[in-house]
């Protein structure tokens, strides 16, 4: 660094008292949420800016975000969420031997239509609604003391666990889990012609319509595919909710299209690193791809105006736990 007798020379490539390139943290955080291993940032660093950096300084850098992702985790919630929806993906971590470990997320919708990321957390073995429970628990001691719908999976045990967090919540299973699950007990050439029997049932104007038009299906595909009667029996005290609301309603909660669209972002991040050392690494990974979503706050801006009708209608259906009056 150049010297001057006033001290008026300001660098900008290096700043005065820095030891690194101005931005190398940033450009190391950047990388690391798209998915790069602590080698590929370093071969990265090195092409590009001739930069010298080990590994063990690139994964530093990363564990400077390790105290925000922890407040992160913890923070106060909204009171009420008029919708939350919950799913699992699944990610490889080394514990003494490489194992499929589940990473369970939730959103929720505020009553102002912001989408709000409550949290990651790493389970053991397999999904399971005993965890969820010990999930849901935890969001609910964070400040969320009412939740009117839950969208998720077919998981069973997990309406248990969503009612014996917040018992005036509806669960609502995802309607196109269930298609997508009956399209998987059935040959790939019948699919057109059982989607197009399978509508009249989940687009039917109340529960009685919707069992005559499944009876319907049953009698055209039953014989065929006998195990499909089952599912739907099985997933039809959950399904049927969905048939008491308003199409605004019914369009936000017909899927968990909202956590499964950030799952994907998860996935494309996780999927260059094989797997990780550690559950800190991979929630470290996952939590950095969460922070590195939508920049510029477009995507929060088109979400929240996609969402005005749909809170409309929440707010004449559930207006009384939404918005409170003090007596």
């Amino acid at each position: 660094m150049p010297r001057d007798r006033d001290g008026s020379f300001d660098p900008k490539l290096v700043r005065k008292r820095q030891r690194r390139l101005h931005g190398v943290d940033e450009m190391v955080i950047s990388l690391t949420a798209k998915g790069l291993t602590t080698g590929e940032v370093q071969a990265h660093l090195a092409e590009v800016y001739g930069t010298d950096m080990s590994r063990e300084q690139v994964s530093k850098i990363t564990d400077a975000i390790l105290g925000e992702m922890a407040e992160w985790q913890t923070r106060p919630l909204e009171r009420v969420y008029p919708v939350v929806f919950i799913d699992a993906m699944v990610v490889k971590i080394r514990d003494g031997q490489v194992a499929n470990r589940p990473i369970y997320t939730a959103i929720g919708v505020t009553v102002d239509g912001k989408r709000d990321i409550l949290g990651l957390w790493a389970g053991t073995g397999g999904e399971g609604a005993k965890f969820w429970l010990q999930v849901l628990t935890e969001i609910k001691n964070r400040g969320v003391d009412d939740v009117c719908i839950v969208c998720c999976d077919g998981l069973k045990g997990l309406p248990d666990s969503i009612e014996a967090t917040w018992p005036l919540a509806v669960v609502q299973t995802c309607v196109l889990h269930l298609i997508r699950n009956t399209f998987r007990l059935a040959s790939r050439a019948d699919w057109d012609r059982m989607a197009k029997d399978l509508r009249p049932v989940y687009t039917a104007v109340n529960e009685e319509q919707a069992k005559a038009k499944l009876a319907e299906f049953h009698d055209t595909w039953g014989d065929r595919y006998p195990a499909i009667k089952g599912l739907w029996d099985n997933a039809w005290p959950e399904f049927i909710p969905f048939l008491d609301y308003s199409v605004e309603i019914r369009r936000v909660i017909y899927s968990t299209n909202a956590i499964e669209s950030l799952n994907a972002r998860m996935r494309r991040a996780t999927r260059a690193r094989g797997h990780f050392p550690n559950e800190l690494a991979a929630l470290k990974c996952l939590y950095l791809t969460i922070r590195s979503l939508d920049p510029t706050g477009k995507g929060a801006h088109r979400w929240m105006n996609r969402w005005k009708p749909a809170l409309n209608a929440f707010a004449i259906t559930f207006g009384d736990r939404l918005f409170p009056t003090n007596n």
